[in-house]
This record gives C-alpha cells, sequence and structure tokens, in this order.
C-alpha cells in the first residue's frame, strides 16, 4: 500500500487567479535589465488577461541588487499587504531576498493571502512562507516566461496559478529509488535549503516529498551541502525525494573531486528507503516546471516511468 503522509498543520492555499486580476511583478534580489522582462511581462498581460502592477525594482539598481535593501523591502511589503494584489511574482533570482525575511510584516497578508511565484534565491521566501502555514509556486520567473524550451513550464505555471489540474510524468532514471507515496512537497534551491538550517525559515521536512535543484556550484560545495542537510535531520524522515536539474557545476582543475552531481546526491541518500527520483524538470533550466510549496502530492517512481500529480487544487482560504 502507498505511504501516506500526515501533515502535523494546516496549510493554507490563496485564492486561484481569474482574468483580470492583479499580479505584481519586481525583483526583489539581484538587479534586473527591464528588456528582458519586457516578453513575460506581455505574457501576463496579454495571454494570461491579467492586469501587472510593475515595481521600480525592474528598473532599479544598487550595486548588484535590483535597489537598495530599503526599496526592495519597501516594494516586496506593499505588495504583500495590499489587497487588490491577487500574486506576487518575481522577475528573477539571484541574491538578497534573505537580507528582507526578518523586516516582513505579514498581517496584512494573513488577511488576503496571495501566491509568491519564483525559485533560486526566492526559495528563502518560499520557505519561510511555508513555515507560517502558507504554499507559494516554485516555478518561472517573469524573465523567462517566453524562453524557448520552456513552453510546457510556463504553461504549468498558468494551470497552478488559475487552479487546475498539474500532472507531469517523465521517464524513469538509473538511479531512482521505486515506491510511491502520498504528502506534502517543500523544497527548492539547495545551496538556500542549507543556508536557511538553524533559522526560523528552515523547512520542515519531516513526512514530506522534499525538492532538489542548483547551478553553478562547485562539486565538493554540492557534497558539503548535502552532508549540512544531512546531519541537520533534513533527509531522514522524508516521504519522498525529489532531484532536479544541477546546471553549471565545476569542478577544481587539479586534482578532480572525482563525482558527478547524481553521484553525490545518490551517495548521500541511498540509504534511505522512501522514493527517490533523478532528473526531475525543476531548476535553472528552460524546462522549469511549477512546484507548489505546501501544496499535497502523489509521486509514483516506477521502473519506466515517473509522475507526480498535484491533489486537492482548491483554495483553503474562506
Amino acid at each position: 500500500m502507498p505511504f501516506q503522509a500526515q501533515s502535523d498543520s494546516l496549510i493554507i492555499i490563496p485564492p486561484f487567479l481569474q482574468a483580470g486580476d492583479t499580479v505584481g511583478v519586481l525583483a526583489p534580489a539581484s538587479r534586473v535589465n527591464y528588456e528582458d522582462v519586457k516578453p513575460g511581462l506581455a505574457v501576463l498581460r496579454d495571454q494570461w488577461n491579467l492586469h501587472v502592477l510593475e515595481g521600480k525594482s525592474l528598473t532599479s539598481s544598487h550595486y548588484q541588487y535590483s535597489g537598495t535593501d530599503e526599496l526592495r523591502l519597501h516594494e516586496l511589503q506593499t505588495m504583500l499587504s495590499d489587497p487588490s494584489v491577487r500574486a506576487i511574482i518575481a522577475a528573477r533570482g539571484g541574491y538578497g531576498c534573505s537580507r528582507l525575511l526578518d523586516q516582513l510584516d505579514f498581517t496584512a497578508f494573513r488577511e488576503n493571502p496571495k501566491w509568491i511565484v519564483g525559485f533560486s534565491d526566492l526559495t528563502a521566501l518560499l520557505s519561510h512562507l511555508h513555515g507560517l502555514g502558507y504554499a507559494s509556486l516554485h516555478g518561472p520567473m517573469a524573465k523567462l516566461l517566453t524562453k524557448e524550451g520552456g513552453e510546457e513550464a510556463t504553461e504549468s505555471l498558468r494551470k497552478m496559478l488559475f487552479g487546475e489540474e498539474v500532472a507531469y510524468t517523465i521517464p524513469s532514471h538509473t538511479y531512482n529509488q521505486n515506491g510511491e507515496v502520498t504528502a506534502e512537497v517543500v523544497g527548492g534551491n539547495l545551496c538556500l535549503l542549507a543556508h536557511l538550517t538553524g533559522s526560523v525559515s528552515e523547512p520542515d521536512t519531516r513526512g514530506k516529498i522534499l525538492f532538489i535543484e542548483d547551478v553553478g556550484e562547485y562539486y565538493y560545495n554540492l557534497d558539503r551541502m548535502m552532508i549540512q542537510l544531512k546531519r541537520a535531520g533534513k533527509l531522514d524522515h522524508l516521504a519522498g525525494l525529489i532531484v532536479g536539474q544541477f546546471t553549471d557545476l565545476k569542478d577544481n582543475s587539479n586534482p578532480s573531486f572525482g563525482k558527478g552531481a547524481y553521484e553525490i546526491l545518490q551517495e548521500h541518500t541511498r540509504e534511505y528507503s522512501y522514493p527517490v527520483c533523478y532528473d526531475f524538470p525543476t531548476g535553472h533550466v528552460p524546462d522549469n516546471r511549477a512546484i507548489g510549496v505546501g501544496l499535497v502530492a502523489t509521486l509514483k517512481v516506477g521502473r519506466a516511468e515517473v509522475s507526480l500529480r498535484f491533489l486537492h487544487l482548491e483554495s483553503t482560504y474562506l
């Protein structure tokens, strides 16, 4: 019989979008080229029929950031608190979200929950929201909505935001560990998950399906981050594990680290009996499928294929 995890907390699912709703688009971390965002803004306006509120951070900068901490904090806080904004979609990630977390006030957000969308550095905000009891969406950001090869990912985000059924099927991988589980999904960028460990924003992975991805890291640092999660007990009591894309990784010049990304990950997870899926389309790639952080899904890892189906896509907010 498939394992069914029981959540020890009620996750609030924000209201789904409808045509004509207002969504905010901002850059809460690194600076972004506004010209790179314009095609994605057009998708939101012209194809999804949404009213788009553009943040000043789309056109401002402060060193590597899209603005000073004060500007980015004020903009994010304003959109979080504005009841007319039904979702907030990041333009890009980079670095900077964790600098803002402890100063955000979620009082008004609790009265009018909304979807927050992003990945990479946005993992910090999504994880923080999950700790507060709210679902969010790990998926394509505004800059990437028209990226070639990402058509299915963009459509998956639209379906998630508008409350449509979402399910994925991919081929099996040699390193997979078969099994079936229904549980809440948490996770995101591995570097950020390690970074959040020990803070109030760290994810509770017990009984959850954890998904991980990363980009641009050295192989030895990937190994170190997995050891960090393991020593912190984040891998011990999972319901399942989804390994996404680990791209643009780097090796030592001499001597070589000696192992690839999936070899490193398998070394740290093969002792566990829960289902593990490798090569899932999530991460810093065009085909970055939307994943609901805090939503319940059924993960089936079989000999020939893997499926991930999200359940109960109904808003719990009354």
